[in-house]
C-alpha cells in the first residue's frame, strides 16, 4: 500500500519545503493539482451538485511541472503525479516536453495523470478545441510514449501529426500514464488505455463500486492481468486498519493529508490549509510514527 498526499490549497512557496518533509517521513508520493486561470466570467459548470468550484478565484494553482521539478530537486525518493493534469488544453508536444524533462530531472520519479477537463474558458484561451477534448486525449495517451522513446520519433494520427524529430531529453524508463475522472468515459479511458486510475474521495461503498466497475471494464478490454494502479481517498479517519482495508478491496495508493485534522485547519476550512511550512512538520511526523512505520 502506498500513501500519497497533495499540495492543493497550500501557499505556493510552502510546497517545496513540505515535499522535503514528506520525503524524509517516508511518504510514497505527492499529487499536484492543475488549473491555468480563473476567468472573471466563468460560464462552464463545475462537475458538482452546485455547478460551482469549491475554491475562490484567488486560489493559486502553480504550474504542475515547474512545481514537480522544484520538489524533485530537494527530495530523494518520493514520487510525483497529478490530480489531474488537463493535458488536452495544451499542445501535444508541450505536454511531451514538460513531462519528459520532469522525468529526467527526477530520475524517473514521475507519472502523468490526465483528465479531459471541464472549463471551456481554459481551452479557448490556450487555443485548443474543447468539443473534441476527450477524443484528442485518447490519442494523446497513445502518442506520448511514442514521443518519449528517444532518437528519431514521430506520430501520425487523426488529431496530431508530428513529423520525424528528436525530443530531448527523453525519459530513460517508461512514464506511467494514468487517468483521472469519475465519468464512465474517464473510467473506460483508464481501463482501455492507461496504467492506472486516480479518483476522488469516496465512502467505502462508493470506492468498492468504482473498483468493481474498473475491473469489469479491464476484463472487457482484455487488460485485467496487466499491472494497474488505483489511487483514491477514503472518507474515513486515517488508521493502519483503514489502509489495510483499502488494500484488501484493490486500492494500491491512498491519498490523505496528515495536517487536515490539525486544530488550526479545522478552525479555518480552506484558510486552515495555508500554514507556514514549519507548521506542517508535526502532523507529518506524527502520521509517520503512528501509521507509516506500522504499515511498512
Amino acid at each position: 500500500m502506498q500513501i500519497w498526499t497533495g499540495t492543493a490549497f497550500m501557499h505556493t512557496t510552502e510546497a517545496v519545503p513540505v515535499a522535503r518533509m514528506l520525503d524524509e517521513a517516508g511518504f510514497d508520493g505527492i499529487v499536484v493539482s492543475d488549473h491555468m486561470i480563473y476567468p472573471r466570467n466563468l460560464a462552464s459548470p463545475y462537475p458538482s451538485p452546485t455547478g460551482k468550484p469549491m475554491w475562490t478565484p484567488e486560489t493559486a494553482w502553480p504550474d504542475s511541472w515547474v512545481l514537480i521539478g522544484a520538489m524533485a530537486a530537494v527530495t530523494q525518493r518520493i514520487r510525483f503525479t497529478n490530480a489531474v493534469y488537463i493535458a488536452p488544453a495544451r499542445p501535444l508536444l508541450e505536454v511531451a516536453k514538460q513531462v519528459a524533462t520532469a522525468a529526467v530531472i527526477s530520475e524517473d520519479r514521475v507519472a502523468l495523470t490526465v483528465g479531459a477537463g471541464w472549463m471551456r474558458e481554459e481551452f479557448e484561451l490556450m487555443g485548443q478545441d474543447f468539443t473534441n477534448r476527450g477524443r484528442r486525449l485518447d490519442e494523446m495517451i497513445q502518442a506520448l510514449p511514442a514521443l518519449w522513446q528517444g532518437g528519431w520519433v514521430s506520430w501520425i494520427g487523426k488529431y496530431y501529426q508530428v513529423p520525424e524529430l528528436m525530443l530531448e531529453p527523453h525519459p530513460q524508463k517508461p512514464v506511467p500514464v494514468m487517468c483521472g475522472g469519475e465519468s464512465e468515459a474517464a473510467l473506460r479511458r483508464a481501463a482501455r488505455l492507461c496504467d492506472g486510475w486516480v479518483g476522488n474521495a469516496y465512502t467505502w461503498e462508493d470506492a468498492a463500486q468504482k473498483i468493481t466497475t474498473l475491473n469489469a471494464m479491464r476484463r472487457e478490454y482484455g487488460r485485467d492481468n496487466d499491472p494497474f494502479e488505483i489511487m483514491l481517498a477514503i472518507r474515513d479517519l486515517p488508521s493502519v486498519e483503514m489502509f489495510r482495508r483499502a488494500e484488501d478491496i484493490g486500492v494500491t495508493a491512498v491519498m490523505c493529508s496528515p495536517w487536515a485534522m490539525a486544530d488550526d485547519v479545522a478552525a479555518g476550512a480552506h484558510d486552515g490549509f495555508k500554514l507556514t511550512a514549519d507548521r506542517y512538520r508535526e502532523p507529518i511526523e506524527r502520521f509517520a510514527e503512528n501509521i507509516l512505520a506500522k504499515i511498512s
